[in-house]
């Protein structure tokens, strides 16, 4: 059977917003962002601001995605969703996809009630990607500001530019996690960006609250102060995975330094180092993983896989 249709996935965001005078408001459905015609089917998930998604709520937009790729003559999937979190979202499904057909998120800087919304241009580039034979095989994508960028290692750059993001690297492997989606009991993974004067009780803390795994947004190429790595330690000896990242947005975080806070020390003591992903994705990739049911041996690998070519 032909590919024929295009599922569209709306869950709010500025895209679907109005403004009144509480602020902007996610308010629209998906007929009104988009008329409909009979190569559209329209799934009204939810409407929500991303910065209040949960995490049931981020694993339930991939979960419609899979089903709406469960039909054979659907010929790809666009989901319309906030622009603050959906470097997060859009990762989560790249992660379980493996789909070849088009997954295209998009959004919004302006709400649909501006004088000049980026809504509907944005709206109508990812249903051309999906159409467009080039995606195939591409992973999930993420259409905003006349850019169609990988959803990994993607990042917001600016609050108000209509091109609104960027790539850590702009070919960083697609590696699905090889499990199915989970529906329920998801893990709880925190995440803390490290500073001079950073209380290393946060750590303690999170293990005391029984967080599954840590992600550390590190300061240079994943280094921080020595109290910090003791604690690493004890969170490790504790069965929590901790994972450390750069707060820098670009570049390999590569441990080069010691001292008793370097990423080398920090990796002695247990931690995985995130080369490519920063602490947004990096979270999202131990969330899932764990979620999921992957070993640490598992996680290990993925972390050292998501490696570019070259």
């Amino acid at each position: 059977m032909a590919n024929t249709r295009t599922v569209l996935i709306t869950t709010g965001g500025t895209i679907a917003a109005l403004t009144t005078s509480d602020g902007a408001v996610p308010s629209l459905a998906a007929s009104d962002l988009h008329p409909g015609s009979g190569d559209i089917t329209a799934v009204d998930l939810m409407s929500v601001d991303s910065s209040a998604m949960t995490v049931s709520d981020q694993f339930a937009i991939v979960a419609a995605i899979v089903d709406a790729l469960a039909d054979p003559a659907v010929a790809g999937v666009v989901v319309t969703h906030g622009t603050d979190t959906v470097e997060e979202t859009s990762y989560l499904a790249d992660l379980f996809l493996t789909d070849d057909r088009p997954v295209v998120f998009t959004g919004a800087q302006r709400p649909a009630d501006a004088p000049a919304p980026d809504g509907p241009d944005n709206l109508a580039a990812a249903l051309r990607a999906v159409a467009d034979p080039a995606s195939r095989g591409r992973g999930v994508l993420i259409a905003i500001g006349g850019e169609i960028r990988s959803a990994r290692g993607i990042f917001k750059s600016s609050t108000t530019d209509l091109a609104a993001f960027d790539n850590v690297h702009d070919a960083l492997p697609r590696r699905p996690i090889g499990h199915s989606v989970p529906l329920s009991r998801h893990a709880r993974v925190d995440a803390f960006t490290l500073y001079p004067g950073v209380a290393p009780g946060i750590i303690a803390a999170a293990v005391s609250q029984q967080a599954s795994g840590i992600v550390l947004s590190a300061t240079g190429s994943g280094n921080t102060h020595p109290d910090i790595t003791a604690e690493v330690s004890a969170a490790v000896r504790a069965g929590v995975v901790v994972v450390v990242a750069s707060r820098v947005p670009f570049g390999a975080v590569v441990p080069a330094y010691g001292g008793g806070g370097g990423a080398v020390d920090l990796a002695r003591a247990g931690a995985i180092v995130s080369r490519w992903l920063r602490a947004p994705q990096a979270r999202i990739a131990l969330l899932a993983l764990i979620s999921a049911g992957a070993d640490p041996h598992e996680i290990h690998a993925f972390f050292d896989a998501v490696e570019p070519p070259g």
